[in-house]
């Protein structure tokens, strides 16, 4: 049999595609595995070079094919589907993404381990819980707000609201009302000791982990955003520079170039939207904080605001602050705050 040295692998849920490949790239294999006959196929082969597309369980396949021996590579869907010949199918995807494994310019994703998914797991499930706790805030505004209940803007201020809510002296409710809305005030209390119970297990990772307690000194950067840098970048390495990490965040322009004209347009908003929000926040409450002291606000700061509308130049803060990340992660350095220049 023709040894195989490139694999192209096809994640379902049930049914996998396999396609592989010797080393001219001519196909040798082509079949269909159930997911449990997926570790018996690779134990079976030599160490070769496995390409998956990166999505949510291709972590944990890439994880489980390296302990095989085999080097396992996780290709971005937008880098295969220019291989696809024809019509998709699984068998289309799998040889194309053999085709891409094998170009030398060909981009990859890290693979990430399993503690990192886990980190990046109580992430999610706070944002999916903050959500939950606005979307019961708001309803109980709305409710109140039908028998004429109001009060000032802000989620602390619906404290009142709840002590009106519990008051069964308060003849403003009807009692079925108070009944419904009791309901929701529990579920809000819930919600917040959940929030409570994620945060404090990030704290705790956050303080055993070195990276994530060095990220945390710069300005705009705190404690979740620290965890979540680190969980989803790992090895800063495989960004060649920090605007490449600033580019895979989207924190760049969208180019449209030719002819030798540069045209750049809007930011690309490529990459990980949990944290370009979360870099974007934080430059957001540096600025706010430089504005009530303005000694503290950096000419690069003044310049930009004198020219820029203040959404702009929040995105290129939090540009900057991706490639400081980027050289205190890939270089092992500490936060070192700039120079202000004496007027």
């Amino acid at each position: 049999m023709t040894e195989i040295t490139t694999v192209g692998l096809d994640l379902a849920k049930s049914v996998f595609q396999v396609h592989a490949a010797d080393k001219d790239g001519r196909p040798v294999v082509r079949k269909k595995l159930r997911r449990g006959q997926v570790l018996d196929f690779f134990d079976g082969l030599s160490p070769c070079l496995v390409g998956l597309e990166a999505c949510a369980g291709a972590h944990y396949w890439a994880r489980e094919l390296q302990t095989l021996g085999h080097e396992v590579r996780l290709i971005p869907p937008q880098f295969v589907k220019p291989f696809v010949k024809t019509n998709k199918n699984d068998a289309s995807d799998a040889e194309a993404i053999c085709e891409a494994l094998m170009r030398p310019t060909m981009r990859f994703a890290a693979v990430k381990s399993a503690e990192q998914q886990s980190v990046l797991m109580l992430h999610r499930s706070r944002e999916l819980l903050v959500r939950q706790r606005t979307m019961l805030i708001n309803a109980l505004r709305g409710h109140c707000g039908e028998f004429g209940i109001v009060v000032a803007q802000g989620a602390s201020k619906v404290a009142e609201l709840i002590k009106v809510i519990e008051d069964p002296e308060d003849a403003r409710l009807p009692t079925l009302a108070r009944a419904a809305l009791g309901s929701l005030v529990d579920q809000l209390r819930m919600t917040q000791i959940q929030i409570l119970d994620l945060e404090k297990r990030l704290m705790a990772w956050h303080r055993a982990n070195e990276a994530s307690r060095r990220l945390a000194v710069i300005p705009g950067v705190g404690v979740i955003t620290a965890t979540a840098l680190v969980a989803t970048i790992g090895d800063a390495s495989q960004f060649h520079s920090g605007r490449q990490l600033a580019a895979w965040l989207g924190l760049v322009p969208r180019q449209h170039s030719s002819g030798g004209k540069e045209r750049l347009g809007r930011m690309s908003k490529r990459g990980d939207g949990y944290l370009r929000k979360l870099l974007v926040h934080g430059a957001r409450t540096v600025l706010l904080w430089s504005r009530r002291k303005k000694e503290s606000r950096s000419p690069w700061q003044e310049a930009l605001l004198a020219r820029r509308p203040t959404n702009v130049v929040l995105v290129a803060m939090a540009n900057k602050t991706a490639r400081v990340v980027w050289a205190m992660l890939s270089r092992g350095e500490t936060f070192r705050m700039e120079a202000r220049s004496v007027a």
